[in-house]
């Protein structure tokens, strides 16, 4: 059975959502046999290369709150972050655009070291004072996760590499009615939107197994949408 997640690095619950799906994965008891795939999903797609600030300003601007009621909303996803065993810095992260990155993941998903990227972007990005937006960070933590140096930076040099990866990742995202992530899809019977809780992504994994239809699984859970980063 696939899985397929349609996720962003700019967005919290889906580094929140990761975890817990990995969480109710364990539990199922064909795990074994699920391959999991990671697609891309911008969250800010008209954000120029290299504009980033800071995301309290960000999200007080988006949803026309305070820096104080932004900092409120940010200890409340740390608070979730860290009740699963995440990393989560409140203060002093970037938003940007994240084209880039779904470009190296694509190459990453080619060489087998797609969820080691993931992982090590969410935790460079939520967890540690490292700008996901520069590029030599991305080389770094490319060669991290286990790709050549000179192909990383080859891919970052060429804006059209991968690119049309990404773009038909988020035209399939549109056409399952993805309009916020992370959103995950099993063997295109089943759905679930949003950083569930782990029992919700088990469940699903289940009933997809038995080969049910895609409709909703569990309620409301927290999302990003597009034009936002964090949330």
């Amino acid at each position: 059975m696939r899985v397929e997640i349609w996720s962003d690095i700019a967005c919290p619950w889906c580094y929140i959502g990761k975890a817990r799906f990995e969480k109710g994965l364990a539990a199922f008891a064909h795990r074994d046999e699920v391959e999991v795939v990671h697609r891309s999903f911008e969250l800010d797609p008209h954000r120029a290369k290299g504009d980033t600030g800071p995301v309290l300003e960000m999200l007080a601007r988006k949803y026309g709150r305070t820096l104080d009621e932004a900092r409120a909303m940010e200890a409340h996803v740390a608070q979730n972050a860290r009740s699963e065993g995440l990393g989560y810095r409140t203060e002093g992260r970037d938003h940007g655009n994240t084209f880039d990155i779904h470009r190296l993941l694509h190459l990453a998903k080619e060489r087998g070291l797609q969820s080691e990227l993931l992982d090590l972007a969410y935790r460079a990005n939520f967890a540690e004072e490292r700008s996901v937006f520069d590029d030599e960070t991305l080389v770094a933590l490319a060669v991290e996760a286990g790709l050549d140096e000179a192909e990383a930076r080859a891919v970052l040099a060429d804006p059209t590499a991968y690119a049309e990866a990404v773009r038909a990742d988020e035209r399939e995202a549109a056409e399952l009615g993805a309009n916020g992530v992370p959103f995950f899809v099993l063997d295109r019977r089943y759905g679930v939107s949003g950083g569930q809780p782990a029992e919700v992504f088990t469940q699903a994994l289940e009933q997809a197994w038995q080969g049910r239809v895609l409709e909703p699984v569990g309620g409301d859970a927290a999302a990003c949408d597009v034009d936002g980063g964090s949330c």
